[in-house]
């Protein structure tokens, strides 16, 4: 455990959502678009439930999740889903193929071991859905090269000592852990929008311009 003592009380991984038991986030729209209407999802570090909430909602999709604090599972079942207490980077509790999508959303970089995650992510559902952080973002390497600290852009207002993002990683990162996890494949490396101005060299160039992309993946022996 952390030193709780420390005086900086402005620390995310406490993962303490009692004071937040909703919320709304730029991503929510992208990913559910990923989504197909009456999807089985499971939904890896639901936090407080808000995305299976829209999933439900809008896609009338049949939601389980699995999180590893504890407010967030009580306000998850408060809510009226199914969710288990559970680290998501250890082997889960789910037969093969037991979803149609396993949704992990800016979560990935929060594990101990995000190459488990993506190996069970990619045995129990047929579908993945991932989103993330991407360390390599423009602001993030003008931080590093012209101030020599650790970047924040992406910490959203932590630093690197009192984060829960432990490992940093870029799409490019992602990708070649795709490559290395196998049988996988992208079917679409969707962007969550940001700024107009950079739309398009996100577009061109995402590894330097997209600040949160959302991948949909799928294993290479299924179809549709």
């Amino acid at each position: 455990m952390y030193d709780t003592n420390l005086p900086d009380k402005n620390d995310n991984r406490d993962y303490d959502y009692s004071t937040t038991p909703a919320e709304e986030r730029a991503e929510y729209a992208t990913v559910v678009s990923l989504v197909e209407p009456g999807s089985t999802v499971v939904d890896l570090g639901c936090g407080n439930g808000s995305l299976m909430q829209l999933l439900a909602g809008q896609k009338q999709a049949v939601c389980t999740g699995v999180e590893i604090s504890a407010s967030g599972v009580d306000i998850c079942r408060q809510k009226g889903f199914e969710t288990l207490l559970h680290s998501i980077d250890t082997p889960l509790p789910f037969a093969d193929n037991q979803f149609d999508f396993a949704v992990c959303n800016v979560t990935m970089q929060m594990v101990q071991y995000p190459e488990v995650l993506l190996r069970e992510m990619k045995r129990i559902a047929r579908y993945q859905v991932i989103s993330f952080p991407n360390f390599a973002f423009y602001k993030n390497r003008l931080q590093l090269l012209c101030g020599g600290q650790m970047p924040k852009k992406l910490l959203y207002g932590y630093t690197w000592y009192n984060t829960g993002h432990i490992h940093q990683f870029s799409i490019k990162d992602f990708k070649e852990l795709v490559r290395h996890t196998g049988s996988l494949e992208i079917v679409k490396q969707a962007t969550t929008g940001g700024k107009t101005a950079l739309k398009l060299p996100a577009r061109w160039c995402p590894n330097l311009f997209e600040i949160l992309p959302v991948f949909l993946l799928r294993k290479t022996n299924e179809r549709t």
